[in-house]
């Protein structure tokens, strides 16, 4: 399935956020238009779908750090420590 390739590849994702994210004040339209522009051709629903899915979690997670609702670097890295064992 074609979905796998896309989502097996954070940094793809990353990439895409950023780039949305450098261009200030865009409208809901505009992100999914440079959205679709950076995804592959061959690109599924599923897959079109998938990234929107995380563009949306992501601008949630910053709206929630902007009102002071996030955790500290230190605090998720204490949280953390409980799952991610050296």
């Amino acid at each position: 399935m074609k979905t796998a390739k896309t989502r097996q590849d954070p940094d793809m994702l990353t990439g895409r956020v950023k780039s949305i994210e450098e261009k200030t004040m865009q409208t809901a339209k505009q992100e999914v238009e440079q959205l679709l522009k950076n995804l592959p051709d061959d690109s599924s629903y599923e897959d079109i779908q998938y990234h929107l899915y995380v563009l949306e979690k992501i601008k949630r997670g910053q709206a929630s750090i902007a009102q002071g609702k996030g955790i500290g670097h230190e605090a998720a890295r204490e949280r953390l420590s409980k799952w991610l064992k050296p």
